[in-house]
């Protein structure tokens, strides 16, 4: 980072020195004829240094910023700075009391925040806008000058700040309820108080901060699990569908095989009948004939037995009783006497027949 030529650099040195004798002189007077005797002296030294620029030109070799340090006190106040040199600090670690108070600051980098070895810094007199978000990473800062900007608010990280105990924030057109808890700088005692205050009111936005980030978290883990539960349930619906549809398929293909089977032995049978086949009977079976011709031999000798039986017991009755004078009894009578009339002529033959062959 350039910075100012040797001219420029003994000019701030002598402004600073006014600035203190000035401050020494006015010793308990208010703030506010402290903060316009301060822009006087300021303005003062920008007049003594004329149209000359105290920032090198192009090209040209800067200031040492060795050379502005005294002891662990670097002053780079009045020097038109309009950018921090953040690298060239970080290489002096000892400088813990750093004054950027009236330069051409509107912002600090993001790197500012990586000189944690600050405890004392005057950003007075510049034109901030706002500090960076993790301003709070500056956690050895015990003194803080912001007087005269441009600031509205504070970044929430600056409840990270425990360590501080000195804080001006007048003359900035401050948020309502950060400038009442900030109140006056007028003395020490007011600035110490100013700090802890601060703090107190940064430390329960960031509470708040925290509670609502936690309950957005909540309902998005509330959220997420209503929808992996739907998800749950709409993969068991569909578990439940496609194992409903894979029955229906299962009963359909039964319903259809068992048709198949039904019109296949209605086939079968229509044919046996076509051929003449008993659909009872079975070629497995060929034991079944004879057993049906001894059956038919049984049912004719009963029959037999029963027509012998009854004309036996008709001409007993026809020879026997009473009724053997009708004339049912006497044509009963007569056929029995021709059949025997019959039979003994069947033996005369017989015997004849027999004597003849014999001769």
């Amino acid at each position: 980072m350039v910075l100012s030529s040797p001219l420029a650099s003994r000019s701030c040195q002598r402004a600073t020195l006014r600035r203190e004798e000035a401050g020494a002189e006015v010793a308990g007077a208010g703030a506010g004829g402290a903060g316009a005797r301060n822009t006087i002296i300021c303005q003062a030294a920008w007049t003594k240094l004329g149209s000359s620029n105290i920032m090198a030109k192009p090209g040209g070799k800067g200031v040492n910023l060795k050379d502005k340090l005294e002891g662990n006190e670097l002053d780079l106040s009045l020097c038109d700075l309009n950018e921090v040199p953040v690298k060239e600090l970080a290489g002096l670690p000892k400088a813990n009391v750093l004054d950027l108070s009236c330069n051409n600051l509107t912002s600090l980098p993001s790197d500012f925040c990586s000189l944690t070895h600050l405890v004392k810094l005057d950003l007075s007199k510049n034109q901030l806008q706002q500090l960076p978000s993790d301003f709070g990473r500056l956690v050895n800062l015990q003194h803080l000058d912001l007087l005269n900007n441009r600031l509205v608010t504070l970044p929430v990280s600056f409840a990270q700040l425990k360590n501080l105990k000195w804080l001006d924030l007048k003359d900035n057109p401050l948020d309502t309820t950060l400038a009442k808890v900030a109140g006056d700088c007028l003395d020490e005692k007011q600035c110490k108080q100013a700090a802890v205050r601060v703090l107190q009111y940064m430390k329960s936005i960031q509470s708040e901060l925290d509670r609502e980030r936690q309950r957005k978290l909540q309902a998005e883990r509330e959220l997420e699990k209503k929808r992996e539960a739907e998800q749950r349930a709409r993969e068991a619906q569909e578990r439940e569908l496609r194992k409903r549809e894979k029955a229906e398929e299962k009963e359909r293909r039964r319903r259809e095989y068992d048709a198949l089977k039904a019109a296949k032995q209605e086939m079968d049978k229509h044919r046996k009948k076509e051929n003449g086949e008993n659909p009872k009977r079975s070629v497995s079976h060929p034991s079944k004939q004879p057993q049906n011709k001894r059956s038919w031999s049984g049912i004719l000798l009963k029959m037999l037995l029963f027509l012998l039986l009854s004309a036996l017991s008709t001409l007993a009755i026809c020879n026997i009783t009473d009724l053997q004078h009708r004339s049912v009894c006497i044509s009963v009578n007569r056929l029995c006497e021709d059949a025997l009339t019959l039979l003994q002529s069947h033996r005369i033959l017989r015997n004849v027949l027999q004597l003849n062959s014999q001769q």
